[in-house]
């Protein structure tokens, strides 16, 4: 069998990192920088108030208790210039520019918020709640690098900076496609033999949480024409496609009989539990990567993590490899068969012990949801006793 770095190897080989283009900031959320973003002018622009306040010379109110004529008023957004001489205060909002000769802002909060003359009950120190121009950034400063998930504070430096558009690379668009006779659409009667479909809702989920766009394409039946002309109507919007199902050795595996001829799709055991039935490839003119997952919805489940997820990744124009891992204490034994690799479902707390949970199987996906983790077992390691350190990968 295939061992499963070797299969998440061969994978990362073949994807492409997505080309980048230009988008509006309102679509931009979830992609990945592809420019460097500098500012044209200094953050903030110019000199303005921390505070609602009184704009002063801190050596006027050194002595305070102290009563100052009040002389104008400045509200954010006022592009007069404005002045202050000795002994004099102006009445300023937060974000308006601080007036020549003025070095602090008394908050209001110190005063008797007179608009005449304003009492002044504490003294303050010079720049006291005053933003000074280039304090943020200066000018021609880049403020994000290329390979930047753009978020939402992301966006907001973006649009600080003045800028309406950005060049960055797309959130992938993945389309999703369950196969089984047996699968029907949740919120449907249940017929003889019959369940309601859960991977296609699952591996959506996973592809937008995993930074991608999803699109759920519905259940095909087992005939493998029909798969095909599935896929074929989906490849126009697809960056890849996630099919789960029809891959196993058994008869009736539409999936395998209808790709296996086109000779761009490998299906091969990997050294795993769950998930050992893989398949990978590429479809279409364009060579778009499909991946072709179990149809246990646990097995679909761990396969996205361990190799669709950091393909996206690599798609994003993100580092990409296996999943992280960190160390924890095992709350009770595990058992693992020889020569494959486990993912056990486990819930880990926030002292860093593992509790696996209850129902291991493959279809068992009350208990998948139940869990916030995989934990790994070697290969090579059939018993794991409780309190020893395993690896964990975060779901």
């Amino acid at each position: 069998m295939k061992s499963v770095d070797a299969h998440l190897a061969d994978i990362l080989a073949t994807v492409r990192t997505l080309a980048p283009l230009e988008l509006e900031l309102e679509r931009a959320l979830g992609t990945t920088l592809a420019e460097e973003v500098s500012s044209p002018v200094p953050l903030p622009p110019f000199d303005n108030s921390a505070m609602d306040g009184y704009a002063v010379r801190a050596a006027d109110v050194a002595a305070a208790p102290v009563s100052l004529p009040v002389i104008d008023d400045i509200a954010a957004g006022s592009g007069e210039l404005r002045a202050i001489g000795q002994g004099h205060a102006v009445r300023i909002m937060t974000g308006a520019p601080l007036p020549a000769g003025a070095d602090a802002v008394v908050p209001v909060e110190w005063t008797d918020g007179g608009t005449v003359t304003v009492r002044i009950d504490r003294p303050v120190r010079e720049g006291n709640a005053v933003r000074r121009a280039g304090e943020d950034v200066q000018a021609g400063e880049v403020v994000l690098k290329p390979g930047t998930t753009i978020g939402a504070a992301q966006l907001g430096i973006i649009a600080g900076t003045g800028r309406r558009r950005v060049w960055v690379r797309p959130r992938p668009r993945v389309v999703v496609l369950s196969t089984g006779a047996e699968l029907v659409e949740p919120g449907t009667q249940l017929g003889p033999g019959q369940i309601w479909d859960s991977n296609s809702f699952t591996l959506t989920a996973a592809v937008r949480e995993a930074g991608g766009d999803g699109f759920r394409a519905g259940t095909v039946t087992d005939d493998p024409a029909a798969f095909l002309d599935q896929l074929d109507a989906q490849l126009v919007r697809a960056d890849a496609v996630i099919t789960s199902g029809g891959v196993s050795m058994g008869a009736y595996e539409p999936v395998k009989e209808a790709l296996g001829p086109l000779g761009t799709v490998r299906f091969e055991k990997v050294a795993m539990q769950p998930g050992m039935p893989q398949g990978f490839g590429v479809v279409g003119d364009d060579q778009v990567p499909i991946f072709t997952l179990p149809g246990n919805p646990v097995s679909s489940y761990v396969s996205f993590q361990l190799f669709v997820r950091p393909a996206l990744r690599k798609m994003r124009g993100l580092p990409a490899g296996p999943p992280i891992t960190r160390s924890a204490h095992l709350l009770a034994p595990l058992h693992s068969p020889e020569g494959k690799r486990s993912f056990l479902r486990g819930v880990l707390a926030d002292d860093g012990t593992v509790t696996p949970v209850r129902g291991q199987g493959s279809h068992q996906l009350a208990a998948l949801a139940l869990a916030n983790c995989l934990i790994m077992v070697p290969e090579q390691v059939t018993e794991v006793p409780s309190g020893a350190s395993v690896q964990v990968i975060r779901i």
